[in-house]
C-alpha cells in the first residue's frame, strides 16, 4: 500500500510541471502517509506481536499484562496441553 502512495505521489509531482495544482496534491498525499500511513499499516499488521515495541511503557504494561491473563486463561482451560507444552520446554 505504501508504495502505491509513493508511486502516486510521484505521478502528481512529474504531472505538476504543468499544473502547480498538482504538487500541492502530491504534498498532501504525501503528508498523509506520513501522518497515518506508516503508524496504520504497522499496527493492522500484527501490532506488538510483529516485534515492535511499544510507544510508551503504560502501552508495555498493558499488553504484558494482556498476554500474561491469555497465558492462565490457556493453562486453566487446557491443562494437559499446557502441561506438555511446560515438559517439552
Amino acid at each position: 500500500m505504501g508504495t502505491m502512495l509513493i508511486a502516486g505521489t510521484v505521478v502528481l509531482v512529474l504531472l505538476g510541471f504543468g499544473n502547480h495544482v498538482w504538487w500541492l496534491a502530491a504534498a498532501g498525499v504525501f503528508f498523509l502517509y506520513l501522518q497515518y500511513g506508516r503508524n496504520a499499516s504497522s499496527s493492522a499488521s500484527g501490532g506488538a506481536s510483529s516485534g515492535s515495541s511499544p510507544a510508551t511503557y503504560q502501552a508495555y504494561r498493558k499488553r504484558r499484562d494482556q498476554q500474561a491473563r491469555w497465558e492462565r486463561r490457556y493453562r486453566r482451560e487446557r491443562p494437559l496441553e499446557a502441561r506438555r507444552q511446560e515438559r517439552s520446554k
